[in-house]
């Protein structure tokens, strides 16, 4: 009885429970955590890879943009796919090609060959996360949603901190291969627990016969040439380049091609009309909001410690580590408890507040911060991670209509996915830019020679002079330029923490306008919690 009432007020509708309850929540944990691991250890290790692969720089950035555009492709269909075909078929056999292809990687040297395996990773990766939030409400007992929604919510930003540490730990101990090679062993493992925890389904046939496989292709692959897009656009100029406006332009056609197609068709897989209520709409909008705002953690801090101190991923890793990532595990069973007493909307207002307090503390920075002085701010973010995501997928749930899973779960995985690559894109372009603002400012007081300007040229020649009097006034300049270029940074760096504070704080003017949930399942001292 009390799965039935699942059917009518949960997020989905569910399959048969799980014979191992255990073995479904370990395949969530491994399916999530593997998801954002991998994709965190290549982003922090990429300039480490373009030397260990021999890339130039374009060929390693479209290495990377390449396994996100294929991760968005597949994304959006996977709850369709595990519907039809179950979860064993979607992630037992696809686990296995995914640990072969992760053997294979660090062996390859031809460059096509590594982009061919690099694509086929992202398609498969794309599906752990969307297929393990299945299992969950299709195979577990209600009592056991909660605590399984809280460790797929912790993943982000627990992934973020410690995939730090991690690259930090194979590239000086173990070697970078083992970025690739830990899924040889984790990914047969989710396999398996997925066989254990889940039962076996038959095929859906009349849903396969109905399918929208045109629907569920111009949605991807129109999502997939946005994100090249933007991900391109900061490096190639944006409009300046053609490749960036066709795939820009290319993926907003196919978008509107997508939402003809849904009009028209006689079984459409993702009407736009799923995601047209009040508190629907707007926690879209706060899932970008936390994106952008959670760029605090994601980007900021550890790009300043990598690119602007010169600190390498070893050398700051044990920090995010114990800074970050292990008070997210151990304010996450805190998380579970306060949202089975008060309402979610108060608990992500938590989060967003100790996101805007990290921002502020963030617009304090200056060049002689080292690791020690991140410590601060990256507790609060590990609250801000860890008090923000989980109600948000409460919230998300509890407003959401059962019958229309799948495609509520489309949309879903298209926000999640590019709301995390559009503020990183927008965060990018926002640095650049405001280091190009605050340059430019600076070098106008170089170029007018104020008095601290010449005192401090006449002390870096005085210094430089015992080395050679001909090129002391060379080296004068050029320490100068030096400085100036590092003040350009340091001010743009906080220039994106003020970007961040504010998105926090029109994410909590947005979450003032979320109203409460529907009684359901999530609902604060529900006694199926």
């Amino acid at each position: 009885m009390a799965q039935s009432n699942a059917i009518e007020s949960g997020p989905v509708s569910t399959g048969a429970l799980a014979p191992r309850p255990i073995f479904a929540v370990g395949a969530v944990l491994l399916g999530s955590f593997l998801a954002n691991f991998d994709s965190r250890l290549f982003l922090v290790a990429l300039p480490d890879l373009r030397g260990a692969f021999s890339l130039g720089f374009d060929q390693a950035s479209w290495l990377g943009t390449a396994t996100t555009a294929m991760q968005i492709l597949i994304a959006p269909a996977v709850a369709w796919l595990a519907t039809a075909f179950g979860l064993r078929r979607v992630l037992g056999i696809p686990s296995l090609v995914y640990a072969t292809v992760s053997l294979l990687m660090p062996l390859m040297q031809d460059y096509s060959t590594l982009m061919a395996l690099n694509i086929l990773r992202g398609l498969l990766l794309g599906t752990f996360v969307p297929a393990t939030l299945m299992i969950i409400f299709r195979n577990l007992p209600m009592r056991w949603w909660l605590p399984a929604i809280a460790i797929y919510g912790i993943r982000v930003g627990f992934s973020l901190n410690f995939g730090v540490a991690m690259v930090g730990f194979y590239e000086s101990q173990w070697g970078w291969q083992w970025l690739f090679w830990q899924d040889v062993v984790i990914a047969p493992l989710m396999g398996l627990f997925v066989y254990l925890g889940t039962p076996a389904e038959p095929i859906d046939r009349a849903l396969v016969r109905n399918a929208d496989w045109g629907g569920m292709l111009l949605l991807g692959a129109g999502m997939a040439m946005i994100y090249a897009g933007l991900d391109q656009g900061n490096r190639l100029d944006w409009f300046s380049s053609g490749t960036v406006t066709v795939l820009l332009g290319g993926g907003a056609l196919l978008a509107v091609l997508f939402l003809i197609n849904e009009a028209v068709v006689a079984h459409p897989w993702a009407e736009a009309r799923v995601i047209l209520s009040r508190n629907i709409g707007l926690n879209l909008v706060m899932i970008v909001l936390y994106a952008l705002t959670g760029l605090s953690n994601a980007a900021l801090v550890p790009n300043f410690l990598l690119g602007i101190a010169g600190l390498r991923a070893e050398q700051i890793g044990p920090l995010f580590l114990f800074a970050a990532a292990l008070p997210m595990l151990i304010m996450l069973p805190l998380s579970v408890i306060v949202v089975r007493i008060i309402d979610a909307r108060y608990v992500l207002m938590i989060g967003l507040l100790a996101f805007f307090a990290a921002g502020l503390l963030g617009t304090r920075l200056t060049h002689e911060w080292a690791a020690v002085n991140f410590i601060p701010l990256l507790l609060l973010q590990a609250v801000g991670q860890t008090f923000s995501l989980l109600p948000i997928i409460l919230i998300t749930l509890a407003n959401s209509n059962p019958q229309h899973a799948t495609a509520f779960a489309a949309y879903i995985q298209v926000v999640r996915l590019g709301g995390a690559e559009i503020g990183v894109a927008l965060m990018a372009t926002w640095l650049r830019v405001r280091e190009q603002v605050h340059s430019n400012l600076l070098g106008q007081h170089v170029a007018n020679g104020s008095t601290h300007v010449t005192d401090l040229l006449a002390r870096l020649t005085a210094g430089f002079t015992p080395h050679g009097v001909g090129e002391a006034g060379g080296r004068a300049m050029a320490t100068l330029a030096g400085l100036v270029q590092r003040e350009a940074n340091v001010l743009a760096y906080i220039d994106g923490f003020w970007l961040t504070t504010w998105c926090a704080v029109v994410a909590l003017i947005v979450l003032a306008g979320i109203t409460a949930a529907p009684p359901g399942p999530f609902s604060p001292h529900s006694q199926n919690r």
